[in-house]
This record gives C-alpha cells, structure tokens and sequence, in this order.
C-alpha cells in the first residue's frame, strides 16, 4: 500500500494550477483525489479512468515522484536538419547538376544528405519529405521520344512506301 501525505497533496495541487496540459491535470487529480481518501472507483467515476490505472498512477507517483507526471514523454516533431540557407546551398550543386543533364539519383542524394546533417538515416522517407518541403519531385526520362508517332501511324506510313 502506497501513502500519499498532506505535503504531497499540496505539491500536486500546486502543479494542477501551474500545468495547461489537460492530461497532465486529470492524472494530477486522480493521485490528489487518492490521497485525500477517495476510493479508486470514485476517482473512476470523476476522471473517466480505470480503477485499475488509478492505482498504477497512485503507484508511480510514491516510486517516481511528481516528476513523472510533469515531464512529457514526447520528443517534438520539427526534426529538420539544416536551415532554409543550407537546404537551399544543398539543394543547389543537384540542381545544377540536373541542369546540366545528368541524372541526380536519390541514393546519391541520400547520401550527401547523411553527410551533410551528420545524421545516418535508416530510410529514404526524411530526404523525401525534405524534397518535397522544397518543392522536388521525381522526373523519369520517358521511355520514348515524346515526337515519335503512334504505332498506328507508322504503319500506315509503311504501307504508303514504294519500294
């Protein structure tokens, strides 16, 4: 059995107030709640939790502290690794070498892009959509000349042959 002390309660409270994250204040409550004296079935009904994990929380906050419960777990999703001045230096030596006609590979990309950010990526799907933040796409070179006539029209044409 866990025991939760007035101090504790206060400190919770105390960060109920100061914290805007709505899950953070509900699992907050449920340990206040707790050591007030509620039953983990009331605390149920008030949070909308499992009785069961009011328990786990009650648990987690004696062994861990009310640190576990501020703290967010989540990492953040800008992880871009260069600025717009370095994309667009990055970008420009493949664009002129497009320009040129050669074929840009997107290994060949990739690589560079590794190089460049000092960060080994396991797949494509970061350059991707770094190229696509800058407006890349994917540009095959057609299988035929985009004059040539149909297969229709050239036979019809060597029909019209004399020989």
């Amino acid at each position: 059995m866990y025991k939760i002390t007035h101090e504790d309660i206060n400190a919770i409270n105390a960060e109920m107030e100061k914290t805007k994250d709505a899950k953070t204040f509900v699992k907050l409550q449920a340990v206040s709640l707790r050591g007030q004296g509620y039953a983990n079935d009331e605390i149920a009904k008030i949070t909308g939790y499992n009785s069961n994990y009011i328990g786990e929380l009650c648990k987690k906050f004696v062994t861990i502290g009310i640190s576990e419960f501020i703290t967010d777990g989540r990492k953040g999703g800008n992880n871009r690794h260069m600025n717009e001045l370095e994309a667009n230096e990055f970008l420009k030596r493949f664009a002129e070498k497009a320009e040129k006609g050669q074929v840009v590979t997107l290994d060949e990309m990739a690589k560079a892009y590794d190089e460049a950010t000092g960060v080994t990526h396991k797949s494509l799907s970061s350059l991707y959509y770094f190229l696509h933040r800058h407006d890349w796409r994917k540009i095959m070179p057609k299988k035929q000349h985009p004059g040539k006539a149909s297969d229709e029209v050239i036979e019809a044409s060597k029909k019209l042959t004399v020989n």
